[in-house]
């Protein structure tokens, strides 16, 4: 059995006077996730908290299988909320209220990211990071689609738009991954400020560090020391073998 150390901290930038990302630790219940909003500072903020809140709330039992279904059902609660009912509170038709979601859900000796746009997770195992999550961008769709190479979609102008969020349309198509644990698995939930800015082999050095205070302080220094345009966020965990 595995037990899970985890530190969490959100930062707006150094170019935005608001966060429009969220953030939850729930470790004795195996649940963390980072959302990061969309619709403008206040209603992106809006969004990410809700479903932070939400799931926050959730009472989670049973056995992975069990937790899972309880989150994906509150993620669709949550998608139907924001496109029928707060969406119409904001300004202008064209208005989009919403948020990009990430939860990894554990429980004993197996584990489950679910998601929703280009939040993502990433696995330090064997010294080798693993994207455990795929981004709903466009992007991915121009290569998986329409055969493009990763250098052409990338220059597409439209590339980093989602293609999935919560709140971006009522038919919500969330992505699940799931996998066995090892006891010295390392994890990281970000969001899109915190790993579009730094280099996979930089998120590695981070996650190799003994502590999850160590890594998370080279992270959003690894970000700070940059532009740093966009809000980040970044949740590590450090799994152990219970005593």
């Amino acid at each position: 059995m595995t037990t899970a150390l985890s530190i969490a901290r959100t930062h707006p930038g150094k170019v935005r006077a608001h966060n429009e990302d969220a953030l939850l630790e729930r470790p004795n219940d195996g649940l963390w996730a980072v959302a990061d909003g969309m619709g403008g500072h206040q209603d992106g903020a809006r969004a990410s908290r809700l479903a932070i809140e939400r799931l926050a709330a959730t009472p989670l039992n049973g056995g992975l299988d069990q937790r899972l279904e309880q989150v994906r059902r509150v993620l669709h609660d949550i998608n139907r909320r924001l496109t029928q009912d707060l969406t119409v509170l904001a300004e202008g038709p064209e208005r989009l209220i919403g948020t990009t979601v990430v939860a990894l859900v554990v429980s004993g000796g197996e584990a489950a990211c679910i998601w929703a746009g280009d939040s993502r997770a990433y696995l330090w195992r064997g010294d080798r990071l693993y994207q455990l999550t795929r981004d709903h961008r466009l992007l991915e769709r121009l290569i998986d689609v329409e055969g493009l190479s990763p250098r052409q979609a990338a220059r597409h102008p439209g590339a980093r738009a989602l293609t999935q969020a919560l709140g971006a349309r009522e038919a919500l198509a969330l992505d699940i991954v799931r996998f066995e644990l090892q006891p010295s698995d390392r994890l990281l939930l970000s969001s899109d400020g915190l790993h579009d800015a730094l280099e996979e082999r930089a998120l590695g050095a981070a996650l190799s560090l003994p502590s999850p205070a160590l890594a998370l302080e080279r992270l959003l220094d690894g970000v700070l020391q940059g532009p740093a345009r966009d809000n980040l966020t970044a949740i590590v965990i450090h799994l152990r073998e219970a005593a």
